[in-house]
Parts: structure tokens; sequence; C-alpha cells
């Protein structure tokens, strides 16, 4: 049995999100695999920064690592920079909402000791746990840009578009990522594609919100994602001549 404790570092961007920062914190540090939590607000205005701040300055354990952003350049920029500056064996993705629950750790952890997985996926459409029932086209729209993903890299995932996506360290330190805003999943998803990485999808619960609640992906943002689709992925085979 291998001891997953300290192994992860949680690379968290932060926008606008006073009014669950300070609860996804406590859920993130109460796991036990959890070596450190990175958090990047990038250019907050409603008080998140603020609160960053005090709680890092109430942190006695030192596992709470704060980076601002002076201005908002995006999720793909945050997740850049906080990535940059990982120091467990593994890094997974964070968003600062409370639509993902950190107790599936231990879940996107298990393919990396019992099969040496490079790179796990937490899938939200192949999980028995709880899922809340939000969009009908939100989620045609997730399965079609995770059919066109597919497509073109060759992978058989069931949800590209997952905030769950766990790395060895190495692996996503070496891989450049050049988007700023959401089209950093299409993008990465490519670019592990075709290295022969060993890579794992397991379930995860989902507690979606609606956008009234925050939510701040649009009909853009899957337009951009599809742009990303198909300019990464072509790329990406072009390059490994596929």
């Amino acid at each position: 049995m291998h001891d997953k404790q300290g192994v992860l570092s949680v690379v968290m961007p932060a926008y606008n999100e006073c009014r669950t920062i300070r609860e996804i914190i406590r859920r993130v540090l109460a796991m036990a695999s959890v070596r450190e939590l990175i958090i990047v607000d990038d250019g907050s205005t409603d008080g998140t920064r603020e609160m960053l701040i005090d709680l890092n300055q109430s942190d006695n354990e030192q596992r709470l690592r704060i980076i601002l952003h002076e201005r908002n350049q995006g999720k793909g920029a945050a997740l850049r920079t906080g990535i940059m500056e990982a120091r467990a064996d593994y890094v997974v993705v964070q968003d600062a909402d409370l639509e993902y629950d950190p107790r599936d750790y231990d879940t996107l952890l298990r393919p990396c000791f019992e099969h040496d997985a490079d790179v796990v996926y937490g899938s939200r459409f192949v999980s028995g746990a709880e899922r809340r029932v939000l969009f009908f086209w939100h989620s045609v729209g997730n399965q079609f840009l995770t059919l066109l993903s597919n497509a073109l890299t060759d992978l058989n995932l069931t949800d590209m578009e997952t905030g769950y996506k766990l790395f060895r360290r190495e692996i996503i330190q070496g891989t450049e990522i050049r988007q700023n805003r959401f089209g950093f999943e299409p993008e990465v998803t490519a670019k592990i594609a075709h290295r022969g990485l060993r890579i794992y999808e397991v379930g995860i619960s989902y507690a979606g919100r609606g956008y009234e609640e925050g939510k701040k992906i649009g009909w853009k943002d899957a337009v951009e994602a599809i742009y990303c689709i198909l300019r990464y992925g072509l790329e990406q085979r072009l390059r490994y001549r596929m």
C-alpha cells in the first residue's frame, strides 16, 4: 500500500470567488494527500485578494501559497503561473468554486499508485457518485467538445472539459501552455495525447453551479474551445506524424 500523504500540489486559479474561497481552502487543506495549495488570484476585485492575504498570514502549517496577478489574465494564465511553482510529486487543478470535491483526490491518485499513471482525468459522466442535475445543452456541448477532441487526439475520454486533471509534476511542468483563458483544457489534452503517456480516467462527483451562482463559462468559451481543439489537435498530429 503506497503512502499518499503529502504527494499533491493543488493549483487553484481564483477570480472573484469571495463567496466560496474560504470553504474550498478548508476542504482542500483537510486532505492528507495535499502538500501545498497554490492559489493564483487573477486580479479579483470583490475582496477575494484581501481575504487570501489574511488567510495566508494565519496559515501556521505553511501549506497555503498565494500568488497575485495584478490584472485579470484568465484561467490558463493563472494555471501556468501556479503549475510552475508546484513542488510535490503530482499536480492537480482545483477550481475555486465548490463544483469539485477534494475528497475525490484519493480517487484521482489511485491509478498513479496502482497502475503507474502519468495523467488522470476525473470524469463527471462515468461516475456512480452524486451529480447535480443542471443544463441539458451544456452537457451536450461538453460531449460534442470531447468527441471532437477525441477525433483529433485518438483518445477515448468521456469528459475532456473536466476541471479535475492530475499530472505527474515533471510532465505538466514540461508542457508549454499558451492559452490564457478556458482553452487550457483542449490545449493540454492535445499536448499529452501523443507522447506515449499512461492516461487514465476515473469517475468523480460533481456539484455544478448555475449562472446566477457565479458560473463564468458561456458560448464564447465553447467557440474558443473548438478553435483550440482544431489548432492544437492538428498541430500535435503533424508534430508526431500520426
